[in-house]
């Protein structure tokens, strides 16, 4: 699995849609939306750092990272 981007459930909990983070953030709807969906290859630590403070959140609320079954057996 590798790193997984919890952006969706940190914007729920905060009740803030892509429009509203996006603004707030500078940031492109599409790319808050790859983003979101878990299909980025990279994110910028000052974007991370503009969605943390937006959120009102820590980069490991956003970020987790998963083993991979394989790597375990």
């Amino acid at each position: 699995m590798g790193i997984i981007v919890n952006l969706d459930v940190m914007m729920a909990k905060r009740k803030i849609g892509v429009t509203e983070l996006a603004r707030e953030v500078d940031i492109t709807m599409a790319n808050l939306s790859i983003l979101k969906n878990n299909k980025a290859k990279a994110v910028r630590f000052t974007t991370l750092e503009s969605i943390c403070k937006a959120l009102r959140c820590q980069p490991g609320d956003i970020l987790e990272y998963v083993e991979d079954e394989e790597e375990n057996a």
